[in-house]
């Protein structure tokens, strides 16, 4: 394969191919028709001298040497878009692109924040993915983004953690429940409710299993949810109690929806942290939202137990 042969065109289609796993997303995506799109990654293919896709069904899959053309593409893709950071900076402009991937018990926080840097520097171009902690860990792994908001980091990667905010988490029933105005329940006492927690592999979900494991107490699973919304709607509708983030609930808290528990040992202390791959150099725009971070840092005030209705 003769690299001078290949374009940043073809690069950049293939490049959302693999990322949308579809021809018609990455067409619809990059505003280009169908055939023309299919036309650029046979060329591409042509030029490589192996197949980089494979179709099973309905799916197309990257081959081996389309996995090293991804890679090869992003990491192009990252240059490029630093190149263009340096000579905004060799200019005096402050412009950029920053790309951002926060969990989703963090979109009751970041966004706020994202909202004043963006106003403070409106020549920065930003992009922000909300996702799961599954989601999050795999656009890490494979260095999607410039900056990642996690609660707890991933212990299998090489990462550079920083601790920007406090996110405790409480204990949440329904209005009404039999525990309410209890003090310092015992943790195994709270074990025997039904919980309702989020999906295997939440950040949320392993530090209260860690929790109630310590305490020698197996958690009573009710339900398991794949976001916050729905664990707050299913415990406000009386199907058990919870672990959640202060920041999530502060407004059901207030409005009476929901109720926090006094029980031992909570809340449970954890921190926001700003993740990403060691090594990775940071462009001009993610340096200054991790500095914004850190000069502007949210506070979630611990809700009081409520009392006995």
């Amino acid at each position: 394969m003769n690299p001078r042969h290949l374009t940043l065109h073809q690069l950049r289609i293939f490049l959302a191919v693999a990322q949308h796993g579809s021809f018609a997303r990455a067409a619809e995506a990059l505003h280009l028709a169908p055939p023309t799109l299919s036309l650029q990654v046979k060329q591409l293919a042509q030029t490589v001298g192996q197949p980089l896709f494979e179709q099973i069904g309905k799916r197309i899959y990257l081959t081996a040497a389309g996995h090293a053309m991804a890679d090869a593409c992003r990491d192009i893709e990252d240059r490029l878009q630093r190149l263009a950071e340096d000579v905004a900076a060799l200019q005096g402009v402050e412009r950029g692109r920053l790309r951002l991937a926060i969990l989703t018990t963090a979109k009751y926080v970041v966004p706020k924040l994202l909202g004043g840097f963006c106003a403070a520097h409106p020549g920065i171009e930003v992009a922000m993915v909300v996702g799961n902690r599954e989601t999050l860990v795999q656009r890490l792994a494979q260095n999607q983004d410039d900056l990642y908001v996690l609660g707890q980091p991933p212990e299998h990667l090489d990462v550079v953690c920083e601790a920007f905010a406090d996110n405790p988490l409480v204990p949440i029933a329904p209005p009404g429940h039999p525990l309410a105005g209890v003090r310092a329940i015992p943790p195994q006492r709270l074990a025997q409710e039904p919980f309702i927690l989020r999906e295997p592999g939440s950040g949320t979900r392993l530090t209260t299993e860690r929790f109630f494991a310590a305490h020698g107490a197996r958690l009573r699973t009710r339900l398991e949810v794949g976001s916050n919304e729905a664990v707050k709607q299913t415990v406000a509708g009386g199907l058990g109690v919870a672990v959640l983030s202060a920041h999530t609930v502060a407004a059901e808290l207030a409005l009476g929806e929901l109720i926090a528990l006094d029980v031992a040992g909570f809340p449970l202390l954890r921190r926001w942290q700003i993740v990403y791959p060691h090594g990775k150099r940071l462009s001009p725009a993610a340096l200054a939202f991790k500095a914004w971070l850190r000069d502007h840092r949210p506070t979630a005030a611990v809700p009081s137990p409520s009392a006995a209705g």
